[in-house]
């Protein structure tokens, strides 16, 4: 672990809450696996299979894939600075695709959460395969943080 990076806010919570995530249908589908995680930080695997390919011709991983799974690593980021369970949204996730992922390699996110406000969580990725400085894509997003149980802002 890099000494610069504190452990998650709560490791029991957070322990839960990972397995939760991984066993979400679309996690599981896909095939997601948590990496690791410090305070701020999180990175998931994502391991090569033939039904993520979007085009048969390149086998190239679809974009929708690694949409989900830079999604998904972005939210699980913001969770390691919570103490507790808290309902969390997608407000904006901005991807630039920077290259096609190599068939039969797995992917990689790397999200942090660089800062965290009251109503706002903001994040940022990189999908990589071997090298984090050779990035598949890159992504900013926005968290909208305390919903109630029917979808709206809590005050």
């Amino acid at each position: 672990m890099n000494s610069l990076w504190l452990p998650v806010e709560n490791p029991v919570f957070f322990e839960q809450l990972q397995q939760w995530f991984m066993a979400l249908p679309h996690c599981r589908a896909l095939g997601m696996r948590f990496a690791s995680a410090e305070r701020g930080r999180a990175t998931l695997e994502l391991p090569f299979n033939d039904k993520l390919i979007g085009n048969p011709d390149t086998r190239v991983i679809h974009g929708g894939v690694v949409t989900s799974l830079i999604d998904t690593c972005s939210g699980t980021a913001i969770y390691t600075l919570l103490g507790g369970p808290e309902p969390l949204a997608t407000l904006d996730l901005r991807i630039d695709y920077l290259r096609p992922a190599r068939p039969d390699a797995s992917l990689y996110c790397m999200a942090e959460c660089y800062r965290l406000t009251d109503n706002v969580a903001f994040t940022r990725a990189t999908a990589y395969q071997d090298d984090p400085q050779k990035p598949v894509a890159h992504s900013v997003a926005t968290f909208a943080r305390g919903m109630d149980p029917k979808g709206k802002v809590a005050a």
